[in-house]
């Protein structure tokens, strides 16, 4: 009888993501993998046989530098065919891939490849320069080998290797490496608020027995769809969603740089049938004035994440392609993006019609929502089990041993369960409002504001107050060509919210802070106004 542990670890019964690379490879060769838009613009397309000899070509070249199981890889680049290329290689050889935000400054990418550790460091060329300052300090130390990718004709800095060399120079065969279910694939690192990004460790089984299964079911994701891919490859939403579009066998049209402006010429030109992103991106998109006239019929679904969905988004892209179904989506990355989706084709299917709906949970997850004792409760912490749940934080056994308490991964987040399972975002426990002794859900403020039909954009967060200890504060972008005063926008609020809710403070801004998802940053407002 061959033995159990042998058939998992080996290529008889393993679950690695770059074996299902290989055989979408041999399956369906010639299927459209990546079509691509590069930085000036031109487009190319890369079949699945294709990306896969291209993998395999660096892949062999890293073997030759040494690289292999247990390794760690970084990247800093925009989206590209390069990265893309890099992460299989690196899962192909049991190394682990880690995203540095291209957005960074010297000491974040020194903390980050400290404490990473990579042996490997690819950078797109723009960004060369500050790593080579980075490389001024000690936190660099670990890295053997600095790789250079480039579109263009330049060449890379003294002592870089060439990406496009590591690609002409490797062996096209499949490598032959005993790589393990459960060893890393992405070291993602979480967005840090008082303390240091936490590096979350997810192996290639997280995504291969649970994360990509439970898109496959709940998001219909499988070979028919052609995905518009719009979020950085550094975050979770971006690492994870283009691994689980490739373990599908779909097509991932991407760009080397896009705006709102752009997703909308590539949608009509390459008839794109999923998207995701922050609200923020779906609404910017709405004002654009090639967005009317603009044929975004092909569009069955639309997924959003991470912020408070006004109705005037949903109204403006109903009359732009009304068969759009829009997907509410709740994940962590220490659920390997796992998550809670809803679907609705208008606010009126959204249940009890409240807005902070995040759906159901998908069948690869289980949950319970708890008070601080861990009772049950209808309001309290989502607390989650799945084959999904993270390894742990890198070097953080005290962090990683707070959230998996009593059998459950503790996500930190507040929301409501109602008595058909539906879940309600209330807020993240860090962003709940401590005012004169009450709590207040900035999420709820929020979703007040939107209901004012003068805001375009809204942010709100406690700010430190002498007498309510946190002031209830709003942070408001009105919509062009009209304007607002504060006590207007108090007004208003007043109007569907306990006085204890009502914004204390009112702030009309040009813009809010946001991250390269669009995400609004709410730390930033808190550091700027405290």
């Amino acid at each position: 009888m061959t033995d159990l542990t042998t058939a998992r670890r080996s290529k008889l019964g393993r679950a690695t993501i770059g074996d299902q690379l290989r055989r979408h490879a041999q399956h369906t060769p010639e299927k459209e993998a990546i079509v691509y838009y590069g930085p000036d613009g031109s487009r190319s397309v890369i079949s699945y046989e294709q990306l896969n000899v291209r993998v395999n070509r660096v892949a062999n070249a890293l073997a030759g530098l040494d690289v292999g199981r247990g390794d760690v890889v970084a990247v800093m680049s925009r989206n590209s065919v390069d990265y893309m290329t890099i992460w299989f290689a690196a899962l192909k050889l049991g190394a682990a891939l880690t995203g540095l935000n291209f957005t960074f400054t010297e000491t974040e990418i020194g903390y980050q490849v400290n404490h990473a550790r990579p042996r490997i460091l690819m950078a797109e060329d723009v960004f060369c320069d500050r790593i080579e300052a980075a490389r001024e300090s000690d936190s660099l130390a670990s890295v053997e080998h600095f790789v250079y990718s480039s579109a263009g004709e330049t060449e890379p800095p003294e002592g870089w290797l060439a990406f496009s060399g590591l690609v002409a120079g490797g062996d096209a065969a499949e490598p032959d490496i005993d790589v393990h279910e459960d060893d890393v694939a992405m070291l993602v690192y979480t967005s840090g608020t008082t303390a240091f990004p936490k590096g979350v460790l997810i192996s290639h089984r997280n995504y291969l027995i649970s994360t990509t299964p439970a898109w496959t079911l709940a998001l219909d994701l499988g070979p028919q769809v052609v995905w518009l891919f719009v979020m950085p490859f550094f975050t979770i939403a971006g690492l994870g969603s283009m691994t689980n579009i490739i373990n599908c066998g779909a097509t991932i049209v991407l760009a080397h740089t896009i705006d709102t402006a752009a997703a909308i010429r590539i949608i009509a030109a390459e008839k794109v049938t999923y998207m995701a992103q922050t609200p923020t991106f779906f609404l910017a998109m709405t004002t654009e004035p090639e967005f009317r006239g603009a044929d975004l019929t092909a569009l069955q679904r639309c997924i959003t994440y991470g912020g408070t969905v006004p109705s005037h988004m949903i109204t403006a892209w109903q009359e732009a392609s009304p068969g759009i179904t829009w997907g509410t989506y709740w994940g962590q990355s220490e659920l390997s993006q796992l998550g809670t989706v809803g679907w609705f084709s208008s606010l009126a299917d959204i249940p009890g019609g409240d807005a902070s709906w995040i759906g159901k949970p998908v069948p690869q997850l289980e949950i319970r929502v708890v008070d601080d004792d861990g009772a049950d409760v209808e309001v309290g912490e989502l607390i989650c089990r799945s084959p999904s749940v993270m390894l742990g934080y890198l070097n953080d056994e005290e962090r990683s041993a707070e959230v998996f308490r009593d059998g459950w991964l503790h996500t930190e987040d507040i929301v409501r369960i109602d008595g058909d399972g539906n879940l309600f975002f209330v807020d993240r426990k860090k962003d709940m409002i401590k005012t004169g002794g009450m709590n207040v859900s900035s999420v709820e403020v929020e979703r007040t504001l939107y209901g004012h039909d003068a805001l375009m954009e809204v942010a709100v967060v406690g700010l430190p107050d002498d007498y309510w200890s946190e002031a209830v504060s709003a942070f408001v972008v009105p919509k062009a060509g009209r304007t607002v005063q504060p006590d207007q926008i108090i007004e208003h609020c007043r109007a569907s919210l306990a006085s204890y809710k009502v914004p204390k403070v009112v702030r009309v801004v040009d813009a809010l802070p946001k991250d390269t998802q669009g995400k609004i940053l709410k730390r930033c407002l808190r550091d700027e106004y405290s």
